[in-house]
């Protein structure tokens, strides 16, 4: 007894479940794994228009592309927060050389 085979069988394995793992990874913890989700998201997308990978992943790419743009931008805000959070701190450095004599420290 033979089965019939699948007629849908696409050239290239699917990239969304990997995308939409290191979205969720760089979400929670390393946000430079958001980049890499957003742009393996993006190339599942476009393999799937091109008719060279299962239609049946395009939601979970979505999925993977939305969560790798929101870890992108929050780690951009946490550069931004860094740089703003060093100028600050640098701001209120007393610069003065009478503050940093040792006779202040006795």
């Amino acid at each position: 007894m033979s089965f019939p085979q699948e007629s849908t069988a696409y050239p290239e394995a699917s990239q969304a479940s990997t995308a939409l793992v290191l979205g969720i990874v760089g979400l929670v913890c390393c946000q430079i794994l958001g980049i890499v989700a957003w742009i393996m998201a993006n190339n599942e997308l476009e393999a799937i228009k091109a008719g060279r990978r299962n239609p049946q992943n395009e939601g979970t790419a979505t999925a993977a592309r939305i969560i790798g743009i929101i870890a992108t931008v929050l780690l951009g805000l946490g550069i931004i927060a860094l740089i703003v959070g060093i100028i600050a701190g640098l701001a209120f450095v007393p610069w003065s050389e009478e503050f940093w004599r040792e006779d202040m420290f006795r």
